[in-house]
């Protein structure tokens, strides 16, 4: 008797998923993104679809001459709220999330008189393109978050095993290629292929609506419990850091009009061949060290560290100074200009090989000089770069994880400092020591910066004693140092790095001060006549 039953049972089901298979496909559709839709609207027709719509996109269709069922026909509840809610009801969900080869499902469907989705076809609201008006209101943006939308992304393709869920009009030919060539059907490789799609643009959708309220200061936290980076790939490069490593650069995604200050990763490409991985990472450290300053300023960056850096006031004369800094470790870096570059400038920077200049922008005939180098790539960061770092959250790579942190964007004013010293530093010193702290900012810790007249003429980077960094700095000082100023990115635990600045004719010192000998560093200087402030803040830079 029990073996009859199962018999029967099983006859039932087959009968009912035969039932749906002889019956007319259905396919939902609705979408915000109009584009193509009309012609995947007719294919689907001619492969005897039956299309049930909403909205807009029930409207675009009809004004197509395309046959459309109405969801509210379906339903049996007209729109409500406002459009709100539309296809929020179990004969719609019903019809998604219906596992068509399940005994119970198949059987609540017949019960219930609905018709199962195999294609269902949505995209959203535009929230992200109303974000990047310049007038758009707070109220405009929430009124385009999209509910009923992502339900059923989610719900199809939850249940890609029966229906394909299609969010991306590029892939309308190729599902109607599949049904032309599957009897109606789209296997399953491809729904699942789908599905991930699918996913990946609601959790896009989604950590957009999230970045835009944190823009707003709705969350008060820098640093939220999670984060979500949207990035998406611009190029494969020829390879990484080493021709044995694969790399590709990758751009943050920009979210509604906010700006995050200036991007490399947005400067157009003026001319000269293709940038390699090592030349974004150094043109990163480039742009962000000589955009630091106020005044026309070059920075000439090797390994990400600054051989070269001043400041002038007319660009040319920058140029010249920051190459005076350290002429041989120039040859083969990068050029920064945070103005834009004039035909004087151009010429000097084209009698020396460099692998990229990066600047606002170029006067013609400038950029006709820079063009005459053929490999020198140039970039164009625009005009309204200038003065603006990257306020992003800066991010490290570790096995495992990532370290975020806030930039260090922190700036020194005079009431800041303290005068710890005898001495007190000239006028002419002070600005010196401001210039020689911005720039060690731009250096590797442990880092001696040593400057006079706006100009970087030593720098000891990336040391592993403060000692040695100072000795770096003295050595590669191509002009006497006497009445030079220092600036270290920490504090001096031992008086060492002063007595050895005393010996070479340094008047003044800029370090954060802090150490638990400190008063050794100061008598110290007082004993040598050096002028010394503290400013209470460190800059490493690993």
């Amino acid at each position: 008797m029990a073996k009859k039953k199962t018999q029967n049972s099983k006859f039932k089901t087959q009968k009912l998923k035969s039932k749906i298979q002889k019956s007319k496909p259905y396919a939902l559709l609705s979408v915000s993104d109009k584009s193509g839709l009309d012609k995947f609207a007719k294919g689907l027709k001619e492969l005897g679809f039956e299309i049930v719509s909403s909205g807009g996109t029930a409207d675009f269709l009809t004004k197509a001459k395309i046959k459309v069922t109405k969801v509210q026909k379906l339903t049996k509840y007209p729109h409500m709220l406002d459009g709100r809610v539309k296809t929020l009801h179990p004969v719609i969900h019903g019809a998604i999330l219906a596992d068509q080869t399940n005994p119970k499902h198949l059987k609540e469907l017949a019960k219930y008189k609905i018709n199962p989705f195999r294609i269902v076809v949505c995209n959203l609201y535009p929230f992200e393109k109303v974000i990047s008006k310049a007038d758009f209101t707070h109220e405009e943006a929430i009124e385009n978050i999209d509910i009923g939308g992502p339900c059923m992304v989610r719900a199809a393709a939850k249940n890609h095993k029966s229906v394909a869920i299609i969010v991306d009009p590029a892939d309308y030919s190729l599902v109607l290629d599949e049904l032309k060539n599957n009897q109606g059907k789209i296997p399953p490789g491809m729904r699942e292929s789908l599905a991930k799609k699918a996913f990946e643009y609601t959790r896009y959708y989604d950590s957009v609506i999230v970045k835009y309220l944190y823009s707003r200061g709705v969350a008060e936290e820098t640093l939220p419990a999670q984060v979500e980076l949207q990035l998406e790939k611009i190029q494969d490069l020829r390879y990484g850091e080493n021709p044995h490593q694969k790399a590709a650069l990758y751009r943050e995604v920009k979210i509604g009009s906010w700006a995050m200050g200036s991007q490399v990763t947005r400067a157009k490409q003026l001319g000269g061949k293709e940038l390699s991985f090592n030349n974004y990472v150094d043109m990163d450290a480039a742009w962000s060290a000589a955009n630091a300053f106020a005044d026309p300023t070059i920075a000439i960056i090797k390994h990400t560290n600054p051989c070269g850096l001043a400041s002038d006031e007319s660009l040319v004369e920058a140029y010249k100074k920051a190459y005076a800094g350290d002429p041989v470790s120039a040859f083969g870096g990068i050029v920064a200009a945070n103005r834009r570059i004039d035909e004087e400038t151009a010429i000097e920077i084209a009698k020396l090989f460099v692998e990229v200049v990066i600047a606002p922008g170029y006067t013609p005939k400038a950029l006709m000089v820079l063009k005459g180098k053929n490999n020198l790539r140039i970039m164009e960061m625009g005009e309204g770069s200038i003065n603006k770092p990257f306020t992003g959250l800066d991010i490290k790579r570790i096995s495992g994880g990532l370290l975020l942190q806030e930039p260090d964007l922190a700036q020194l004013g005079l009431g800041e400092i303290k005068v710890v010293t005898t001495k007190e530093p000239t006028l002419e010193q002070m600005e010196d020591l401001f210039f020689a702290w911005n720039v060690a900012k731009y250096v590797k810790s442990n880092t001696i910066v040593i400057a006079n007249n706006k100009q970087a003429i030593g720098i000891g980077a990336g040391q592993m004693s403060r000692i040695e960094a100072a000795g770096l700095a003295i050595q590669r000082s191509r002009t006497a140092v006497k009445g030079a100023v220092l600036a270290s990115d920490a504090f001096f635990p031992f008086p060492d790095v002063v007595e050895f600045a005393g010996k070479h004719g340094i008047s003044a010192i800029i370090q954060p001060g802090g150490s638990k000998k400190d008063q050794d560093s100061i008598d110290k200087a007082n004993e040598l006549g050096i002028a010394m402030v503290f400013t209470g803040r460190r800059h490493f830079r690993h």
